[in-house]
């Protein structure tokens, strides 16, 4: 998705045959067996440039490659990111002179540090904002440093499209460095939702991670799942954005477009642990200082 940009049809096979639709309506996931390992609940705006540098996330791809229609602004007082009552908002607006600019946060930086896991949980609460030409999303990546030649996995848990109210989409994708990339594959599936419903409240994305199985999430209830990608052996940091286009008009685009975001959390697997059980969707007793 956001590495190659758009991924032509054709190279969506390889994983698409065995990926399979979670079919009859699920039971909510349990995190009775996970602890909760990293979480940032936007009491601060803990945001570095291109460097974490102790902060907990970046304001570029690790890979430096900006994507969409929007630059990826720094922090900053004029930048697009505030705390508003605990949560992170992101803001695309266009300047006087028609340019746009916007945000994006990774928790992992061109050296390999960061936040991250191989396999584990991860989950957002975002209210995403509506208008056609938005383009947010909550997805994970392969967590390594920068021209680390082995390929990248990608797990999109939610792209929204703002012409289509209606859905969202979520996917698998494993990317490879030059001159290997005609390997690229991947799988990825539409979400229907209530049209506007990802507009008007606030959703719960989660991604289950385990050495078979990529699970999709949404308010806690399965949406469809995924092989593991074998080429998964490094730790998965996730990113937030709000970017916009994706090939599609952004000349009705709201400006400005904000992106609400209540908190980013991971769990690791703790069998027995029973230490999760009341943090699935809540927060944290304690929050950040």
């Amino acid at each position: 998705m956001r590495l190659l940009a758009l991924l032509p049809a054709g190279l969506l096979l390889a994983l698409a045959a065995s990926a399979q639709p979670t079919g009859a309506p699920q039971a909510r996931f349990d995190l009775c067996d996970y602890r909760l390992v990293w979480a940032d609940e936007f009491n601060d705006a803990s945001i570095g440039n291109w460097k974490l540098n102790g902060r907990r996330w970046i304001a570029h791809t690790p890979w430096a490659g900006d994507f969409g229609d929007a630059r990826f602004a720094d922090p900053g007082p004029a930048g697009p990111f505030a705390i508003r009552d605990g949560r992170l908002t992101i803001t695309a607006r266009k300047d006087r002179s028609g340019k746009w600019t916007s945000g994006l946060i990774a928790a992992a930086d061109e050296t390999g540090t960061g936040a991250g896991l191989r396999y584990g949980y991860f989950e957002a609460r975002l209210k995403l904002p509506p208008g056609a030409g938005t383009w947010p999303a909550f997805w994970l990546m392969s967590r390594k440093p920068r021209h680390d030649p082995r390929p990248s996995v990608e797990i999109d848990g939610l792209e929204y499209y703002g012409h289509d109210p209606a859905a969202y989409q979520v996917a698998v994708h494993v990317q490879f460095k030059p001159p290997h990339e005609k390997r690229n594959r991947g799988a990825g599936k539409r979400i229907p939702v209530t049209t506007g419903s990802l507009t008007s409240r606030f959703v719960t994305i989660g991604i289950a991670v385990t050495p078979s199985q990529v699970m999709f999430l949404q308010d806690h209830v399965p949406v469809w799942a995924a092989p593991t990608p074998r080429e998964l052996d490094t730790p998965l940091f996730p990113i937030v954005d709000l970017a916009l286009g994706s090939g599609y008009p952004i000349s009705k685009t709201p400006s400005p477009s904000t992106m609400e975001v209540d908190y980013v959390r991971i769990y690791a697997p703790a069998p027995g642990h029973r230490g999760g059980c009341q943090g699935s969707g809540q927060r944290p007793a304690a929050k950040r200082p």
